[in-house]
């Protein structure tokens, strides 16, 4: 008797907490199943069905509050995650077999194929690794427990929904980031919905396993928030004294001009105009000298993909290193005799 009350009652607690994981039985998920029914004329019962299934995930929570580059604290260390000889390899690899459509973003958006490569490479490995968690998990967990960041999430979870239903997916079995990003470019929903292209020409957007829709995709976002086509985008500097910290920012938002630069003891490697609008960016590794950089225009729509300097430096070295490792590894050009 004792073993089957024991039995019982675990069963009972086992199916509380289940209940009490799901998001179907919370009021605010309540009221936004409402909204998205009278907004975009869902079936209730469908939206039902979701959120009785997904699930709070603590571990995005942690993920959200110490995304990799703060946790690492160091620049190198950072760069050395997408610095491999394995990961560049198989950039070439990409590269040679994506030419075409490299080729093609390239002159319909004006976005080197390096650029691309080198965002491709950093997010998903080129498509290897687009993510372990749900997406309506990691959204719904954002939207509904993350209050600092609850209202764009909650745009982000309409948006997935309504782009799902668009394109007749299941939204349970779409896999992401802990943020909820998706696909080979790792765009959240919204980017998804307004930049995502059928690229390749099969009359359907699939940035899940079509590297041409994703290489078009994330030549058409570049373009439509700035990119200069025939640009630099950065360049090394070197620093002297201690009057450019002024000018330093860790994400490249703080923009000087180029005239102004020596005077705040910065030197670059090429002349610019005078109006030419710099960021200064420091690269820091604990007990090494920082890395400086002068980030131009195109470096800081680099950082609309991703609002981190470090993300947008590592962008720029990986696909300079592909491009490197291609140029090596083609055949050379036979002499006359």
């Amino acid at each position: 008797m004792r073993i089957l009350v024991g039995v019982f009652l675990a069963l009972h607690l086992a199916s509380a907490a289940a209940d009490s994981a799901s998001y179907l039985h919370r009021k605010e998920t309540r009221q936004f199943i409402s909204e998205m029914v009278s907004k975009h004329g869902f079936a209730r019962r469908d939206l039902n069905r979701v959120f009785d299934s997904a699930q709070y995930q603590p571990t995005i929570i942690t993920a959200m509050n110490q995304p990799v580059e703060v946790a690492l604290g160091s620049w190198q260390a950072y760069r050395a995650i997408f610095i491999r000889p394995e990961r560049i390899e198989a950039g070439v690899e990409f590269w040679n077999r994506n030419e075409e459509p490299l080729a093609r973003a390239a002159a319909q958006f004006g976005v080197p194929p390096e650029i691309i490569v080198g965002i491709i490479g950093v997010e998903t490995v080129y498509g290897r690794n687009i993510g372990t968690y749900r997406a309506i998990d990691a959204l719904s967990t954002l939207a509904f427990d993350y209050p600092k960041r609850a209202d764009y999430f909650r745009v982000e979870l309409e948006n997935f929904l309504v782009f799902t239903r668009d394109a007749r997916i299941d939204p349970l079995r779409v896999k992401g980031s802990y943020a909820g990003a998706i696909g080979i470019p790792q765009f959240m929903p919204g980017t998804y919905r307004r930049f995502a292209l059928d690229f390749d020409g099969d009359g359907r957007i699939n940035l899940g396993t079509s590297a041409a829709d994703a290489i078009g995709s994330i030549g058409n976002f570049l373009q439509a928030h700035g990119w200069a086509r025939g640009e630099p985008v950065a360049f090394p500097a070197e620093v002297s004294g201690e009057n450019w910290r002024q000018l330093a920012s860790p994400d490249g938002t703080t923009v000087c001009r180029a005239a102004d630069l020596p005077a705040f003891g910065v030197k670059i490697p090429v002349q610019l105009p005078a109006d030419t609008g710099c960021s200064l960016i420091e690269l820091e590794t604990q007990g090494q000298p920082s890395e400086i950089r002068i980030g131009l225009h195109n470096f800081r729509v680099l950082t609309r993909y991703n609002r981190s300097a470090l993300y947008a430096a590592a962008v720029l070295d990986v696909g300079a290193e592909v491009a490197r490792a291609r140029a090596a590894a083609a055949p050379k050009p036979r002499e006359n005799p």
